[in-house]
């Protein structure tokens, strides 16, 4: 296979993920969506609005909702509408954002992703940036995942290198 038939198309990658935030309330009353606290979905770069998907780590349920901004610094992780059926108070979720890229484009100038592993309050423990690196001949990427420390805390760093497509 040479490297125009493996760079056609677009492929869908993970841009950002809150890993084990857990839910402080659920309400079943609002029009949709899950509220997150504002500084955890910039800290990852989610938007108001955003599709996410959304693993309950307590139920294995899987969903998808959009994000909605909620107060900053309050913890909060509120599923609304039909998603606080599918959780509780207490719940550990994923949430992951997605984002859709040339496939091309990807193996000639890479990718990055931000993960936020949350504490029990749901502020951040431990932030990752993990990114796909192209080879020198772009046939190929790398994959890299740094921890960068969370805001407040610097954590140490540590990095692996894994080499996909050589």
């Amino acid at each position: 296979m040479d490297y125009k038939e493996k760079s056609m198309g677009t492929i869908k990658l993970m841009h950002a993920k809150l890993h084990q935030v857990r839910v402080t309330e659920a309400n079943v009353n609002y029009i949709g969506s899950i509220t997150i606290d504002q500084n955890l979905i910039e800290q990852v770069g989610i938007l108001p609005l955003e599709e996410v998907d959304i693993v309950n780590l307590n139920n294995g349920k899987r969903f998808s909702t959009y994000v909605f901004p909620g107060k900053r610094g309050s913890g909060e992780v509120c599923p609304n509408g039909g998603a606080a059926l599918l959780c509780e108070p207490g719940d550990v979720l994923i949430i992951y954002a997605y984002e859709t890229k040339e496939r091309a484009e990807v193996l000639k100038k890479g990718h990055q992703a931000k993960v936020l592993v949350a504490d029990e309050n749901n502020h951040c423990q431990q932030f990752f940036e993990q990114s796909l690196i192209p080879n020198k001949d772009h046939q190929g990427v790398e994959f890299n995942s740094v921890e960068t420390g969370a805001k407040t805390t610097q954590f140490g760093k540590f990095e692996h290198f894994y080499s996909y497509f050589s």
